[in-house]
């Protein structure tokens, strides 16, 4: 509990920070006065914020989860086809031209998660082996990203083009209100179903056989969490692009106070990967840089090292 408060305390102080920083540093007084700066944090910053905290709660709570279920400290939607699937989706959206209609992204960003996902969990079948799962994951992000590829070769036009690859980079900047209205409610269903799953978490860290034995419906739990994970995923990559290494990232920071129970690391971790986003993000906007610099390059630098200091950490535990 004291985590928790400690967490939302720092999230709230981590959004009015974000709220005045940027190129253009609004001054307190103006908030109120109906200028410029007023203009600024009402259509500009507050939306980015909000989507900022909707999407790292997602994202961080989707690692904890996928880490819990799998039973693998190294497990992210990322590297497991899911945030390669629903951009591949979003792609194929762009492609076509529908990336001015408003539906079009989050729609298909979700079918490109969805299917990766079922495509999952029939991979692994009805015993839901978790050596299945991540190896179909591996395939599954192998594949989705080579038709990403395939289908930013085959667009029509330069602009086309350029449109994808900026997208792919992943940002908050240029998101408005009509992104927060979309995504929240999706991301709100996902993080339900999500949470729903901390019971059985807890008991399948005594393996699958004492969990089935226990009552737990294993297909039933690899369902919620490909559904959950799915819409998270699928919605915060419309809304986005593709930001990586959160999921990976947050659950390891959180576990040493909180141990190795998963229901216990799913809310901190929801929290801190808002904190994470919402961070992240007013760093890039105050960066000395000729533009601003995409948010999913800055989390692919930060989470790089950090991947390769726990296959280190990992290398030395097994030797």
């Amino acid at each position: 509990m004291k985590l928790n408060l400690g967490l939302f305390s720092l999230l709230i102080l981590a959004m009015l920070a974000a709220l005045f920083a940027g190129k253009i540093w609004v001054p307190v007084d103006e908030i109120f006065g109906g200028g410029r700066g007023a203009l600024i944090i009402a259509e500009l910053r507050t939306p980015r914020i909000i989507l900022g905290v909707i999407i790292g709660g997602a994202l961080g709570l989707s690692g904890a989860v996928m880490q819990g279920y799998l039973r693998n400290p190294l497990a992210d939607p990322g590297l497991f086809g899911v945030s390669s699937g629903a951009a591949l989706g979003a792609v194929i959206a762009i492609f076509w031209g529908l990336a001015g209609e408003i539906w079009a992204l989050p729609l298909f960003a979700l079918i490109g998660a969805g299917g990766s996902m079922a495509l999952l969990g029939m991979l692994a079948g009805r015993s839901g082996s978790l050596i299945l799962i991540t190896l179909g994951g591996v395939m599954l992000s192998t594949l989705t990203g080579s038709l990403t590829a395939l289908v930013i070769s085959l667009a029509p036009t330069p602009f086309a083009t350029s449109q994808i690859i900026t997208w792919l980079m992943g940002a908050l900047s240029d998101r408005s209100w009509s992104d927060v209205y979309i995504a929240a409610p999706l991301i709100f269903i996902g993080m339900m179903i999500l949470f729903a799953t901390a019971r059985a978490l807890d008991v399948l860290t005594l393996g699958d056989v004492v969990a089935r034995s226990m009552g737990v419906d294993m297909v039933r739990l690899q369902w919620q969490v490909i559904l959950g994970t799915g819409i998270c995923v699928g919605a915060a990559v419309a809304a986005a692009g593709v930001i990586g290494f959160v999921g990976l990232m947050v659950p390891h920071i959180i576990r040493p106070f909180v141990g190795h129970r998963p229901s216990a690391l799913l809310l901190p971790s929801a929290l801190a990967g808002a904190i994470l986003i919402i961070s992240s993000d007013a760093l890039v906007r105050i960066l000395p840089t000729v533009s601003e610099l995409r948010l999913g390059i800055a989390m692919t630098m930060l989470g790089t090292p950090f991947f390769l200091f726990l296959l280190f950490k990992m290398r030395r535990g097994i030797m």
